[in-house]
């Protein structure tokens, strides 16, 4: 499902990643990216939680980090979190309009 993300152009990896912090499905990804990308995500699910204690809501959408290594667009999907990491902010157009028709919400 998610390895169509790698044809969008300047998706690096992606990785969809279940509450519990398993790993459902990766593409691009190495084991050693893999442990760095499952740390970002365990952090995004703090900040989320975070946010939405303090902003009293209950619902996001999408988080964006730009990074070092290029942003990264977590998005959720139920109960899991879809992971995209991609070269620069420029393509956030292009990504979120693949990662919504992906799980269906565009």
């Amino acid at each position: 499902m998610i390895e169509a993300l790698m044809d969008v152009r300047g998706v690096r990896h992606t990785a969809l990643v279940a509450s519990d912090g398993r790993v459902v499905a990766r593409a691009g990804l190495s084991e050693e990216q893999l442990n760095a990308e499952l740390t970002l995500v365990a952090a995004s699910r703090a900040v989320i939680g975070s946010l939405q204690a303090n902003l009293n809501t209950g619902h996001w959408q999408e988080l964006l980090l730009d990074l070092d290594g290029g942003p990264v667009l977590f998005t959720p999907h139920g109960d899991q979190i879809l992971l995209t990491a991609f070269d620069e902010v420029a393509s956030l157009g292009r990504v979120r309009f693949a990662v919504r028709r992906l799980l269906g919400t565009a």
